[in-house]
């Protein structure tokens, strides 16, 4: 897809706007931006298997956050000008790096979101590093953004592969099913939720017996299937996401493999998922949810706005790239300036609770974004009563209990 830019500008607002508002923060200084203005960029998938769960409508979201910035401060805004930007890694590393060098030197980025596929991830974060500009990953779900391979200029805002396995592999676990097989995507992110999920079963008190890779992206896992199903196990974990699980679940429930008795836990899910098979071919599965549109009426309220620019709904990824996007804005109102360095000192050890981040806190020892998560199921379809509210809350994991404890944290902040 060719990169598409908009460019919104900033334009005063009524004083009967400023005045419902509040706003304030410092006197615009164009002296404190590197070019008078403000870029912020999206990098994904804009036409591959990760296209639904974030692709172009992450780009709507962050716009939504710019259009909300605008009405929030009016002409008290420090930055006039804000320009959003895109481009497709199309879930290649490659890709991924010379894009984001494009999008630093060439486009003038401050900023880089999103970012699904963790191999594309580390990549970005290498060039954020080199180029000691912002990167906040929201789609990928790789640890070692916040461990091994942090750095001062990386943040992970929405979940990651600790959290996936220490809730649903935990729950799922306990429940009953201790005999598991792995199916997994043979890249960064799927040996990741494979290490991850082995080990919280364990914990849990369960055995993993095969740990099967696939390739990514893929669209036949019947003979993977075949393999983990002739083990006799409980359950079959699938480490799939996006396009590559709608594949695998369909192949799952067209073996008949769950009237077999062999149960599906689903490492990573999101809304647009069950939206594409229907809720039959997921009924009464678990998984951790970051978040979803119909909790409350704050995220529902977000979720009605988004629906108007896109006619879909949002999944985690949207409201998590409006949220990083919006704590940006707000880091550089609250500053003055675009400064790179200034910008992570602001968010460092910050405190945030905004339409996506509940009891969210910015750590300063990683930069993992730690919030409040749900276990959730997906409903039976007599139980679905408008279209898109397929997901039903099982319970609230506090932010300290989600992710890893700092105690694990391997960091060594570079930069």
């Amino acid at each position: 897809m060719s990169k598409k830019n908009i460019l919104i500008a900033l334009a005063s607002a009524s004083a009967l706007v400023l005045s419902a508002c509040g706003g304030g923060g410092p006197s615009a200084d164009e002296g404190k931006f590197t070019d008078g203005k403000v870029v912020l960029a999206v990098l994904n998938d804009a036409s591959g298997v990760y296209k639904d769960l974030s692709g172009p409508n992450s780009v709507k979201a962050v716009e939504m956050a710019v259009a909300d910035y605008q009405e929030k401060y009016g002409d008290k805004a420090v930055v006039k000008e804000v320009e959003v930007k895109s481009a497709d890694h199309q879930n290649k590393p490659d890709i991924a790096n010379t894009k984001a060098q494009e999008l630093y030197d060439r486009d003038g980025a401050d900023i880089i979101l999103d970012v699904p596929t963790s191999s594309a991830a580390l990549a970005v974060a290498g060039q954020a590093l080199a180029k000691k500009k912002l990167f906040v990953d929201i789609g990928a779900g790789t640890t070692e953004l916040t461990n091994g391979q942090c750095n001062k200029y990386t943040f992970h805002w929405a979940y990651d592969t600790y959290q996936l396995a220490n809730v649903t592999g935990t729950a799922v676990t306990e429940n009953g099913a201790k005999n598991w097989q792995i199916i997994y995507p043979d890249y960064a992110f799927g040996q990741d939720m494979d290490k991850s999920f082995t080990a919280a079963v364990d914990k849990a008190g369960g055995s993993v017996g095969d740990h099967i890779a696939t390739p990514f992206p893929n669209d036949n896992f019947s003979t993977f299937l075949t393999k983990a199903a002739g083990e006799k196990p409980d359950v079959i974990g699938a480490m799939q996401a996006g396009g590559d699980l709608i594949n695998l679940v369909k192949q799952y429930n067209e073996a008949g493999l769950k009237d077999d008795g062999i149960s599906l836990a689903v490492g990573l899910m999101f809304i647009t998922d069950i939206h594409s098979l229907g809720v039959e071919a997921f009924e009464g599965t678990q998984f951790a949810e970051a978040w979803y549109w119909n909790h409350d009426d704050e995220n529902r309220a977000w979720a009605d706005k988004f629906l108007e620019k896109t006619q879909t709904r949002p999944s985690f990824a949207h409201a998590a790239n409006y949220s990083a996007a919006a704590a940006y804005l707000e880091a550089v109102q609250e500053t003055g300036t675009d400064d790179a360095d200034t910008i992570v000192k602001n968010l460092e050890g910050k405190k945030i609770n905004d339409v996506f981040l509940k009891n969210g806190e910015v750590r300063a020892q990683d930069h993992r974004v730690i919030h409040d998560v749900y276990l959730a199921k997906v409903k039976a379809k007599a139980d679905v009563t408008e279209d898109w509210d397929y997901e039903e809350i099982v319970s609230t994991i506090p932010a300290a209990d989600a992710f890893m404890p700092l105690s694990e944290s391997t960091c060594k902040m570079d930069g």
